[in-house]
């Protein structure tokens, strides 16, 4: 065994932070940090110590009490997780019906815009205007869907709403979801290319893009 527990090796053992403050600092030794040597000393604890205090009262009830805290914080997160997707199942989805020649040239127009936008963010963009005339159908249902959930859902300002809850990332596919499941149930035609830009927009497969 070393002579010396790290942070990393305490924490294993079950050291809090906290409980390090109380029972042990000082730290025995500083050392240079080995990867930056910018970076804050090592601190190192002789390990004859750490196992002395280990066999205290006062560790064993310090190691107790951040036990119940842990369990209590994740049950708070856990209501929170919960009254979050509730909140999220209470939105009303609401997709209009339109007649799908306005339909596709709004979708166009939409996407021209969006696609006018990049210039802005990006100076080697150069914006190609598109006309419904000449989109092949996959692209031009993959622009309405995007046109449907960015300009005639809730989609974005819910999903903004759900910005620092615990609970986001469930909430955000849950929500995608009902926007992609409402916007199939308007559109039967649409409901292919919805399934499709749900898998891609699932955290292990990535975004898909207007």
């Amino acid at each position: 065994m070393s002579e010396h527990f790290t942070l990393t090796e305490l924490r294993e053992r079950g050291w809090s932070p906290m409980m390090i403050r109380k029972l042990l600092d000082p730290p025995d030794v500083l050392r240079p940090n080995p990867v930056f040597r910018s970076a804050a000393p090592m601190t190192l604890y002789e390990t004859e110590r750490v196992m002395l205090a280990e066999a205290t009262e006062s560790f064993t009830a310090l190691r107790t009490a951040a036990s119940h805290r842990s369990e209590a914080a994740k049950a708070v997160a856990e209501r929170k997780r919960g009254e979050t997707l509730t909140e999220v199942e209470k939105v009303r989805v609401a997709v209009p019906v339109l007649e799908w020649d306005v339909l596709a040239r709004r979708a166009v127009n939409h996407r021209n815009r969006r696609d006018a936008e990049r210039a802005w963010d990006r100076f080697d963009h150069v914006p190609e205007p598109a006309r419904v005339e000449s989109v092949d159908a996959p692209t031009l249902r993959r622009w309405v869907v995007n046109y449907l959930r960015h300009e005639l859902t809730a989609y974005d300002a819910e999903l903004d709403g759900l910005f620092g809850k615990v609970g986001r990332t469930e909430g955000s596919l849950l929500l995608q979801q009902r926007v992609y499941g409402a916007i199939a149930e308007a559109y039967p035609m649409l409901a292919e290319e919805c399934r499709r830009q749900l898998h891609e927009r699932r955290p292990d497969t990535g975004d898909s893009h207007v």
